[in-house]
């Protein structure tokens, strides 16, 4: 509007005293004292309103900006004091919680109980089939056996775990994630655990550092591993045989393994004598006399196997007894269904053939240069405790030292991991039987500088059994010139 039409409206309104006094004094235009409920502006005090500049008018809200400002203070000076003051906090949280229940509080309406049905953490786990692999530097993980595919014998394998350039995987097995495990320190402790409970991780993960999730004590690492079947009924008829370095065995109930707290407890002490020797196997089985059953735990048990120069055990088996005699097993061997060549015909009955024919038990073989074999467990005669043993296969030189040796057959599949966190797995049905004393043939192709470090079995059921390798994308490679070590598997090997 314009300043007359602001003018009129200033003189024709009657202003109530509190609003306009303010007004008044700051023009210093009072010309009669102020009474009454209202007053009308003269002409002299509305022209002087108007002259008024802006800052002088913003000077009006002065005291009302002081007056909230020192409230914005106080306000702060309580709330700082309240943070510094645990006990004032408590009392304010306190009270507020106490507003807010008094507020909105009202009865429970349900009931917090344990599941009818019983239901555990397990329970919800799916039934799979798992690698475990554990390195010598505690790092630990499973990973679904489906990651791995079959490949042909003498394949490269393809990259099995991530590990730092000190760090080799020293034990890998195949089980289920509702298997329990025993794990043997170095120390001699015993921990035990379910494979559902250890990291799951891809082919190429490192895994998890086994001391967060054991209680392993400085410089205590898992030496050895023991899955336990799933049935904890049957454990009270098994026995745990552990088998030493220095040729040393002992006999447990596995009762004393039944019940393992949380750090764990003592399977094994390595003091005095003994005190450089360690744990490198250990197996259930449920018979054995030759060895006493021990009730301590202390003892690193009895000699099993005399060693010679620098040789040490790298492997503990357990295989059941047939009951035959060294005639009985020779006169099969001759004439046994792997057997290339025959001449004659087998002096025992159809029946007794038959018999050991179905009872026949097979040793695989692994060195660390990638060969191995496989015998009939017929041509390792039994020997008294303490023995020197038998030759089980030549050629070390070339093929490297002993890394393992357990019972597997044809049917079977092998899983091997180098110490370049290589893995392979490849289907035994390309893998002759031959003799006990044969230098092997090749099962990977290990590069420069890279050995096997660690070999696991995986039992195949029949729908697994069935691997067609031309759909896997195998990968091969030629084998080098064949050694005469090579010639005693029979034929050539179509899977190179």
């Amino acid at each position: 509007s314009s300043p007359t039409a602001a003018r009129e409206a200033l003189l024709t309104r009657e202003w109530p005293i509190a609003e306009i006094a303010p007004y008044i004094r700051l023009v210093e235009a009072v010309e009669t004292e102020v009474t009454g409920d209202v007053y009308r502006l003269s002409d002299v005090q509305v022209r002087a309103i108007l002259d008024l500049r802006l800052h002088r008018l913003t000077a009006l809200g002065r005291d009302e900006i002081g007056e909230e400002l020192k409230e914005l203070a106080d306000s702060i000076a309580e709330l700082l004091e309240i943070l510094a003051n645990r006990a004032k906090l408590y009392e304010v949280l306190r009270g507020e919680l106490v507003a807010v229940r008094d507020l909105y509080a009202t009865p429970r309406r349900t009931e917090i109980a344990a599941a009818a049905d019983g239901i555990e953490d397990e329970d919800l786990i799916e039934r799979e089939d798992m690698v475990v692999t554990v390195t010598v530097q505690g790092y630990i993980k499973r990973t679904s056996l489906d990651t791995f595919r079959a490949q042909a014998r003498g394949g490269k394998g393809r990259a099995g775990m991530a590990t730092k350039d000190e760090d080799v995987v020293t034990e890998l097995f195949v089980t289920s994630t509702h298997t329990p495990v025993l794990f043997f320190s170095t120390l001699g402790r015993v921990y035990r655990m379910k494979v559902w409970r250890l990291p799951e991780g891809g082919a190429n993960t490192r895994g998890r550092p086994m001391i967060n999730l054991l209680p392993l004590a400085a410089g205590e690492t898992i030496s050895t591993v023991l899955p336990l079947p799933e049935d904890e009924s049957e454990w009270g008829k098994l026995h745990v045989m552990f088998a030493t370095a220095k040729g040393n065995v002992r006999r447990n109930s596995m009762d004393s393994f039944t019940n393992v707290p949380s750090n764990g407890k003592i399977a094994m002490k390595f003091e005095g004598e003994d005190e450089d020797d360690r744990l490198i196997g250990v197996a259930l089985l449920d018979e054995g006399d030759d060895v006493r059953e021990f009730q301590s735990r202390n003892s690193t048990g009895v000699r099993g196997m005399r060693l010679l120069g620098d040789d040490q055990v790298i492997s503990l088996s357990i295989l059941h007894r047939v009951g035959t005699d060294a005639d009985e097993r020779e006169a099969y061997l001759r004439f046994a269904p792997w057997k290339a060549e025959k001449e004659g015909e087998p002096d025992l009955t159809p029946e007794r053939y038959e018999e050991l024919r179905a009872k026949e038990q097979f040793i695989l073989t692994v060195c660390a240069n990638g060969y191995g074999k496989m015998s009939s467990a017929y041509e390792y005669r039994r020997t008294g405790r303490g023995g020197q043993g038998i030759t089980n296969i030549d050629n070390i030189a070339r093929n490297g030292p002993v890394l393992a040796s357990f019972p597997a057959t044809q049917s079977d599949q092998l899983m091997l991991v180098t110490d370049q966190a290589k893995m392979i797995r490849l289907p035994l049905t390309s893998l002759r039987v031959i003799g006990r004393g044969s230098a092997g043939v090749r099962l990977f192709h290990v590069a420069a500088n890279e050995h096997v470090v660690s070999a696991a079995r995986i039992e195949e059921s029949e729908e697994d059994a069935e691997v067609n390798l031309a759909d896997n994308e195998v990968e091969t490679a030629p084998l080098p010139d064949a050694t005469p070590g090579d010639d005693l598997a029979a034929g050539p090997e179509g899977g190179e």
